[in-house]
């Protein structure tokens, strides 16, 4: 099958977390024998800031962040068999949803892509007049980066044919445990840029912990942070290439995700992130948020914090042998139910019933 697929960056993680979650998708897809051409917008200093160069398993697109730069980019879509809008593209959303779908024929199916389903849902239902509203149902099928039942209850309300979360996953080939690195020892360690409705959480999870634990060294990671006030004990390192990722994760003790409040609020959404430490053998603590079981087994492949006594708990009762045990725990059951070879099956069946024609 040839795929176009029009997302925020695939070549370039600076602000912009969704990144991983194509790469592993896009490289499952190109494996299984599909062609994929991945169009995004020259916008943000991304280009100029990329990751990685053009992968073997891709055709990248980079096209002008102008109108006739989308234009041209859409014209080009033409060939395709399947057509993927992802969200948060961030330049001319509203115009690539409204053209992409004129495109949607017998033979071609186009479907939307939610990597912020939580944001896109709660943006819609405070606004009637979102021109969104009205294409959800004109989709063959709506994916979403997580969310769950919530997510799909709620997709369904407003029309979707059908909704399929599509978890992030394992990407085997990018993240694995390494040697730890010095530049990144330290007792706890978060990455993750700064976003309005997840800095709060930080103060909470991570910065909180780190001023009542001053013996103990945090590593702050992420763009956006650099005026943020901290206290001596947390290294800032601002914007970490992905190459460096399973390095960040496998030196420090342990590493913390924080979800966005959005995202923790609807819960059933795991970040890329969850996968890569525990695919490198982290040991990771996570905020909390309903359906975390379903994923990694809390106490035994990760450690569960409802606020920041309970991430300060963890970190003193920690020893190096449990950070181990869990970590390597987590590595095992994330390469057993959690790849990305696993997510690209489920897209398959799914767009082979959307031919077939088959319900939601």
């Amino acid at each position: 099958m040839q795929i176009a697929f029009f997302g925020s960056s695939l070549v370039s993680a600076y602000w912009n977390g969704a990144a991983t979650y194509y790469r592993g998708i896009v490289r499952a897809l190109h494996r299984r024998g599909h062609d994929i051409e991945f169009f995004e917008p020259d916008a943000y200093e991304r280009q100029s800031h990329r990751d990685m160069a053009d992968p073997q398993w891709a055709t990248v697109v980079v096209y002008p962040a102008t109108r006739a730069g989308v234009s041209q980019a859409i014209a080009s879509a033409r060939r395709a068999d399947l057509i993927v809008k992802a969200s948060g593209v961030g330049v001319f959303d509203e115009l690539l949803e409204a053209e992409l779908l004129l495109l949607k024929s017998s033979s071609r199916n186009v479907v939307f892509w939610d990597v912020d389903a939580p944001a896109t849902l709660d943006r819609v239902h405070s606004n009637p007049a979102d021109p969104f509203l009205a294409q959800i149902p004109q989709f063959d099928a709506v994916f979403t980066y997580g969310g769950g039942y919530p997510v799909i209850e709620a997709y369904s309300q407003l029309g979707a044919r059908q909704c399929v979360p599509v978890y992030n996953a394992l990407d085997v080939d990018t993240h694995y445990p390494v040697p730890p690195d010095p530049r990144f020892d330290g007792d706890l360690a978060f990455l993750g840029n700064r976003l309005p409705d997840r800095e709060s959480r930080v103060d909470e999870f991570f910065l909180r912990p780190a001023a009542l634990l001053p013996d103990m060294e945090f590593l702050l990671g992420g763009s956006g942070w650099s005026d943020k006030a901290r206290t001596p004990n947390v290294r800032y390192f601002d914007h970490v290439y992905t190459r460096d990722h399973n390095a960040f994760n496998c030196s420090p003790r342990a590493v913390l995700n924080i979800s966005r409040e959005s995202m923790a609020r609807y819960g059933f959404s795991p970040a890329t992130r969850v996968f890569e430490a525990a695919g490198a053998g982290a040991c990771i603590t996570t905020d909390y948020w309903e359906g975390i079981d379903e994923f990694l087994e809390p106490g035994e492949e990760i450690l569960v914090a409802r606020d920041g006594e309970e991430v300060m708990r963890h970190l003193k009762q920690l020893t190096p042998e449990r950070a181990r045990a869990i970590g390597q725990a987590a590595c095992r059951r994330v390469l057993a139910h959690h790849t990305y070879d696993q997510r690209a099956e489920l897209v398959e069946a799914v767009l082979e019933g959307s031919l077939a024609g088959a319900p939601r």
